[in-house]
């Protein structure tokens, strides 16, 4: 994506962690953002900062009562969509001694139907705006199984097979399609995890190479590149993968 040529975006997830270094970026480089997450949260400051780039569309991607409202907002506000990048999410690990059966449930809602929910509010646009790009946010961890992660990586490879369905059936109206797949980001979400997060990196380190990756209009995009090539050993070996990570919870 060009930084000299102003373009409109529109992100979920944006009041904070990645999305709101995803706002920042490309406000900072150009851009015109509409930013959607429950509350405005940091966005009240940006918007006294950025009051002509930056407008804030209230959207909960886990009720379907949104999905009219944001999308006539959406509509209202902008006639062309050239940017959707579709961030929102949430992790909850399953604790299998005591498991929670409905944060299945839960993680699904926000991941993947929060997803399917957000599409139709975008896509309509997205449509009718030439060379249009459609990116979704997924996660390194479907890359391999990961202890407590039933819920979340489930829900995550879910949000990879959508997108590359999608990259097929939205190839005639000329619509990329786009699966980044972070590895740890320095978020609220992960700040919450008990574990150690190898080569974990910071919200903007993170917003400034998807914003490179957005800009090839690439299929696939996971980063960082070490983490990839140890779930790519993980898959090559996962007899080795599996007695090194089974052996964790019985510490």
């Amino acid at each position: 994506m060009s930084t000299t040529t102003s373009k409109t975006v529109w992100i979920t997830g944006a009041s904070s962690g990645l999305g709101l270094a995803l706002v920042k970026h490309y406000l900072l480089t150009g851009h015109k953002v509409i930013a959607s997450a429950r509350r405005e949260g940091e966005l009240k400051h940006l918007q006294r900062l950025y009051p002509d780039e930056l407008y804030f569309i209230p959207f909960d991607v886990t009720k379907d009562s949104d999905i009219d409202t944001a999308k006539a907002a959406l509509e209202q506000r902008t006639k062309r969509l050239d940017l959707a990048i579709l961030n929102a999410g949430t992790c909850e690990y399953l604790d299998i001694e005591t498991p929670d059966w409905a944060l299945f449930e839960r993680v699904n809602q926000v991941n993947y139907m929060g997803m399917v929910r957000s599409l139709q509010v975008c896509l309509p646009l997205l449509k009718t705006t030439p060379e249009a790009h459609l990116v979704g946010v997924c996660s390194q961890a479907v890359q391999a199984p990961f202890i407590r992660s039933e819920a979340y990586g489930a829900s995550k490879a879910a949000v990879r097979y959508l997108l590359d369905s999608l990259r097929l059936d939205l190839a005639p109206d000329d619509i990329a399609v786009s699966c980044i797949m972070p590895g740890f980001i320095d978020t609220p979400l992960t700040q919450r995890n008990d574990f150690d997060m190898p080569f974990i990196m910071s919200p903007e380190q993170a917003a400034h190479r998807i914003e490179q990756a957005i800009s090839k209009r690439v299929y696939e995009y996971a980063f960082p590149k070490r983490l990839s090539a140890v779930l790519a050993l993980a898959r090559l070996f996962p007899r080795t993968w599996f007695k090194h990570n089974a052996r964790k919870r019985s510490k």
